[in-house]
């Protein structure tokens, strides 16, 4: 796997590098903004991109909007957004385009070894990948609709799919059957009325609904 950084903070930078090479994965290129982002992406065609949100000039969100605009400029392009912050529009934002391949973190997973290169290879494998604590805050928030309609296990069900966790994957974090599962995503699909297509599909667009709804 070939991945391009951009992180503007020197250590950070170096220690994701580090972090990558010793599971093997190449880091053909680590910039400090989102100006060298978007020229790394033309240049190296990478199988992800990892982004913080926040680089120079301004430190508000330029390194999502060089992120959307490297997937613009590559179509399908993995990308990977680290935050200091919980910060929700983020997200939602990355996923309004209703493909997948994409993730959202906070920066302090990165210390956590496995989640973080788990998250890397699920959205360079076309997954998504939501913050837990994004989750939960939504989760924590006012129901309105659409979601609403669901029920309490289907929202848990939602939320673990926005996380990125497979039918398998979720059912062992319920302790259910996979047919059970498949019995809740099914249902949500039909209460929010997703139309049958591709299935990642369905879920990326279920998601931004769950994550949209607040």
């Amino acid at each position: 796997m070939h991945v391009v950084i951009a992180e503007d903070s020197v250590l950070l930078r170096a220690g994701i590098q580090r972090l990558l090479a010793d599971e093997n994965i190449e880091t053909v290129a680590a910039v400090e903004d989102g100006d060298g982002l978007l020229v790394a992406v033309s240049e190296h065609r990478p199988d992800l991109a990892i982004v913080d949100v926040r680089m120079p000039p301004t430190f508000t969100d330029e390194g999502l909007r060089a992120a959307l605009r490297a997937r613009e400029q590559l179509p399908g392009l993995p990308v990977l957004v680290l935050s200091q912050y919980v910060e929700e529009r983020y997200a939602v934002e990355l996923l309004s385009g209703g493909a997948g391949g994409v993730g959202y973190l906070l920066k302090e997973r990165v210390a956590d070894v496995a989640e973080f290169v788990d998250a890397v290879h699920r959205v360079a494998g076309g997954g998504t990948c939501i913050d837990q604590e994004v989750i939960a805050q939504l989760m924590a928030r006012g129901r309105r609709n659409p979601i609403d309609v669901l029920t309490p296990r289907e929202r848990e069900v939602l939320g673990l799919m926005a996380q990125g966790l497979t039918n398998v994957a979720i059912a062992k974090t319920l302790t259910v059957s996979d047919g059970a599962v498949e019995k809740h995503v099914g249902n949500i699909f039909s209460k929010l009325g997703m139309e049958p297509s591709a299935e990642e599909h369905r879920r990326v667009r279920a998601v931004l609904t769950f994550l949209d709804r607040g």
